[in-house]
C-alpha cells in the first residue's frame, strides 16, 4: 500500500517537475487536474507496468533492459492522451518526462521502501 502511495506521489511530482523543466511540456489545468493526472500515472505505473514488463521480458533481455524506457514512455503517452491539459510535444520531450518520472519513482520507492511497516 505504501508503494502505491509513493508511485502516485512520484507521478504527481514528475508531471509537475517536467512541466517546469522540460521545454515544450505544458500543463494548463489547475492543481486538482494535476493531482488527478499524476494519480492516474501512479496507478498505471503500479498496476499496468508490471504486466507490461512481464509481457515484454524477451525484448527487455534482447535490449539489455532499455525497452523499459519504451514502456515508461508508453505509459506517459497514455496519460498525455487521456488528459488534454497535459501537452507533451515530440518524442524527445516524452523521453525526458519519462526519465524524470522514472527517477522520482526509483528514488521514492528505494528511499521510502515499505515505509511504516519496516520502521514499526
Amino acid at each position: 500500500m505504501w508503494t502505491l502511495f509513493l508511485q502516485i506521489v512520484a507521478g504527481i511530482l514528475g508531471i509537475f517537475l517536467a512541466e517546469r523543466f522540460v521545454p515544450g511540456v505544458a500543463f494548463t489545468g489547475d492543481w486538482k487536474a494535476l493531482a488527478i493526472a499524476g494519480g492516474i500515472l501512479g496507478l498505471l505505473n503500479f498496476f499496468i507496468k508490471p504486466i507490461l514488463k512481464l509481457i515484454t521480458l524477451p525484448l527487455k533481455i534482447l535490449t539489455l533492459g532499455l525497452f523499459g524506457l519504451v514502456i515508461n514512455m508508453l505509459i506517459i503517452w497514455v496519460v498525455d492522451i487521456i488528459f488534454p491539459e497535459l501537452v507533451i510535444p515530440g518524442i524527445i520531450s516524452l523521453f525526458l518526462v519519462s526519465l524524470i518520472v522514472w527517477a522520482l519513482s526509483f528514488v521514492l520507492t528505494k528511499w521510502g521502501g515499505d515505509g511504516i511497516s519496516k520502521k514499526a
